[in-house]
């Protein structure tokens, strides 16, 4: 039976935190400046001790800083920051100036068991990943009914017929509550089910096909034609796919763009921040996140997400997140954020959806 680690509160009633003083707060003087000495949040619980109470930051993001509004802690970016907003100070993290970082309440256990030293710690290709799977099966399995699984995904798995078929089994049976993802990704899922190849590849064989260079262009045109994503798939009668069974079953994907992107695509944000505030509006009440063979949108997520969730019910739960790439460096890179609930999967994209499709058996 599958059962989350615990979450552990700070014992409040310890002297030192008892004692604690009250956090400093200090009003911005502009929009947009924060004072000098203020708090940058990390990916841990974060409590904050306002007027004699400890309260939690429920919405914490990386880099951001805490603000007090409406009794309650709001977690900011520095450009979101309003005159007058009342705006947390300290560089300490143990209640000493009355900010508390709670970085084992889950109670990780190092790997290696007791031993400081102990081979094989990093995760490469040489890593077996059984045990990741397994875990990973009854993740998703929990997560379908009680949580919000969210999937940052790169172009390559448009580029194979397999991959996009696993995909879709994902999006029908439940799996998939959201997609993050850039131009390249929708464009290449397109062309695949418009003309049956990525970047001029058949899909299958990967064969190029002539003068098949033209065929993201041709796909991306077609569907400004039209007017819209969903238009064009109604109008070219397309019934498969990626983006089609996300439109299909209202599954809600955002597509970031990048200064590298064709065309884009229609229904593609242009402006940074605006991708990255829909990026968040999806990341917000994500319990599981899976990463794949897509370095910058991992990053990118990876540092908008915590490593906790405040739950409706008020009950505080490990957010599981995986980082999927065939690039050791891709898969490690998240881990060196110091989060020890994002895990690296080195493996083929391709080949790891069509394996974790068939350990869930669809």
């Amino acid at each position: 039976m599958f059962q989350m680690r615990q979450y552990h509160e700070p014992d409040f009633t310890n002297k030192m935190l008892k004692e604690a003083p009250d956090a400093i707060l200090v009003a911005a003087k502009e929009d947009g400046f924060i004072p000098e000495g203020f708090h940058a949040m990390s990916i841990f619980p974060e409590y904050f001790k306002v007027k004699g109470k400890w309260y939690l930051a429920k919405e914490s993001r990386m880099d951001c800083v805490a603000v007090f509004r409406d009794e309650e802690i709001a977690i900011t970016e520095f450009r979101n920051v309003k005159k007058g907003d009342l705006v947390f100070l300290g560089r300490t993290e143990d209640g000493s100036e009355g900010i508390y970082v709670n970085a084992n309440g889950f109670h990780y256990e190092m790997e290696s068991g007791n031993d400081v030293f102990a081979f094989r710690q990093k995760r490469s290709r040489e890593t077996a990943f059984s045990r990741d799977y397994d875990e990973l099966y009854e993740v998703l399995k929990h997560d379908k009914e009680n949580g919000k699984i969210v999937w940052v995904m790169g172009p390559a798995f448009a580029f194979d017929h397999d991959a996009r078929n696993a995909f879709s089994k994902l999006i029908q049976n439940g799996y998939v509550h959201a997609v993050l993802a850039g131009n390249a990704l929708a464009t290449h899922d397109l062309e695949a089910a418009y003309l049956n190849t990525a970047l001029g590849q058949n899909i299958y064989t990967q064969e190029s096909q002539p003068n098949g260079h033209y065929n993201h262009l041709d796909t991306i045109n077609c569907v400004r034609n039209s007017g819209s994503i969903a238009s064009f798939l109604k109008e070219k009668h397309i019934e498969d796919g990626i983006i089609y069974n996300c439109e299909k079953y209202g599954i809600p994907y955002v597509l970031a763009g990048s200064i590298r992107d064709d065309g884009p695509l229609p229904g593609v944000i242009g402006n940074a921040y605006e991708a990255q505030e829909k990026m968040r509006e999806q990341v917000r009440d994500a319990t599981t996140v899976l990463c794949m063979a897509t370095m910058l949108h991992s990053i990118a997520v990876g540092n908008m997400t915590p490593s906790f969730r405040v739950m409706p019910d008020g009950t505080v739960r490990e957010i599981y997140f995986y980082c999927v790439d065939i690039s050791e460096f891709t898969a490690n890179k998240l881990s060196d954020r110091g989060s020890l609930s994002a895990r690296g999967i080195v493996t083929n994209v391709q080949d790891f959806i069509v394996t974790l499709t068939r350990g869930l058996g669809l």
